[in-house]
């Protein structure tokens, strides 16, 4: 579901919008900028809500360095 949102920017912005980008399409254009932003914020958000997981982060770390031994720089 699509909400409507009237933002106003700066004209120079917008004219370089217009420049670039078939008007048609600006909307698209600042919706996938944002999306992209706004799932990076996301992602930064889980990750730390993961590491204030202690007991997971204990585990996670004794699991690397149990398997740290396990690559090694020899050619196949």
């Amino acid at each position: 579901m699509q909400k409507e949102l009237t933002i106003n920017i700066d004209e120079k912005i917008y004219y370089g919008l217009c420049r670039i980008i078939d008007k048609s399409k600006i909307n698209q254009f600042i919706e996938d900028l944002l999306k992209s932003q706004i799932l990076k914020m996301d992602m930064y958000a889980a990750y730390r809500q993961m590491a204030r997981d202690k007991e997971r982060e204990s585990e996670a770390l004794e699991w690397a360095e149990a398997t740290i031994g396990d690559s090694s720089n020899e050619a196949w």
